[in-house]
């Protein structure tokens, strides 16, 4: 999911992206098995409740900590957070 925001020049400074773009970029190029279990990774990853640090800064419904679930995926947008492109930062200079 990262790297498709990469990709997509998704930063923390760009414009928010609407979440079904993402995920259906991820099912295109690489996971192609179904948008739920990518857009709940997403969803996942925006949660601050959910990491310590979340890697993907969203707007819109993405759930509670109360268990309520995240709006569908057409009315939530989602960019890349600063720490998510700090992880990526060396990626183009082919280091693991």
């Amino acid at each position: 999911i990262l790297y498709a925001m990469h990709d997509l020049s998704i930063t923390s400074k760009s414009a928010y992206k609407k979440s079904a773009r993402i995920v259906g970029d991820v099912i295109g190029k690489y996971h192609p098995h179904g948008d739920i279990s990518v857009y709940y990774a997403l969803v996942r990853m925006a949660q601050n409740f959910s990491l310590r640090a979340p890697l993907v800064d969203g707007q819109g419904n993405f759930g509670s900590i109360d268990g309520d679930n995240a709006a569908a995926m057409r009315y939530t947008e989602a960019r890349m957070t600063r720490i998510a492109e700090e992880v990526l930062r060396d990626l183009d200079k082919d280091t693991v």
